[in-house]
């Protein structure tokens, strides 16, 4: 029921700043493809590898992150130029709010993932795999980024947006990097609480079925 309740509400979230947005078709695009992945492998596993409350939750918090992101491009959001006004800025921050968010909401995630399905366990190695497995994804997202510029050229502009700062990309990784040690910091102890939840949620459906 949780489930179908998060997926509702990115469903709409989508609909609501995708119908008219005022980026171009493709930067919107770009920017909304990793919700629309994440919503495509939900369909595909949320039966036998459902994911806990507080994991569902986040993944939603960061597809209303990504989508406003791509209906005005992450250099043109109102509330950071709102932030830019008011304390005299040389920028719009939204996009670090949205790399801290790629590395805050992933890190539970693939914590989730190493808790359920490896021999990790609470060991030592969980968080440095954790943040390891959160930088990977960040480069791979700037070789995304990259890729993206060779093939579109100045139509790519807007979704980099670098807005002329040569360290960008070291910004974005370390931004992540930041996000998802402070995940694990803030959230281990409930996330470990939301998956213990999860797991006597489905022990008690197999009962009922049984």
């Amino acid at each position: 029921m949780f489930q179908r309740l998060i997926v509702a509400v990115v469903v709409l979230v989508q609909l609501g700043f995708g119908l008219s947005p005022e980026a171009d078709r493709l930067t919107w695009a770009l920017e909304n493809a990793p919700v629309w992945i994440g919503l495509a492998l939900l369909a595909f596993t949320w039966r036998r590898f459902p994911l806990s409350r507080l994991c569902l939750g986040l993944l939603a918090f960061h597809s209303v992150v990504l989508a406003v992101g791509g209906h005005w491009t992450y250099a043109k959001v109102p509330l950071g130029e709102w932030f830019k006004e008011a304390f005299d800025l040389t920028r719009n921050h939204y996009d670090r709010l949205g790399h801290m968010t790629q590395g805050f909401v992933p890190a539970i995630f693939v914590r989730e993932l190493l808790l359920r399905t490896s021999p990790v366990g609470h060991t030592r190695w969980l968080p440095v795999l954790v943040v390891s497995v959160c930088l990977a994804f960040s480069a791979f997202y700037e070789f995304i980024e990259w890729w993206t510029a060779l093939l579109a050229e100045a139509g790519a502009t807007a979704f980099l947006g670098t807005q002329g700062d040569v360290w960008d990309t070291q910004w974005d990784m370390f931004l992540c990097f930041t996000g998802a040690i402070e995940a694990l910091l803030l959230l281990s102890r409930a996330h470990d609480r939301s998956i213990a939840q999860l797991t006597a949620e489905r022990a008690g459906a197999a009962v009922r079925r049984g």
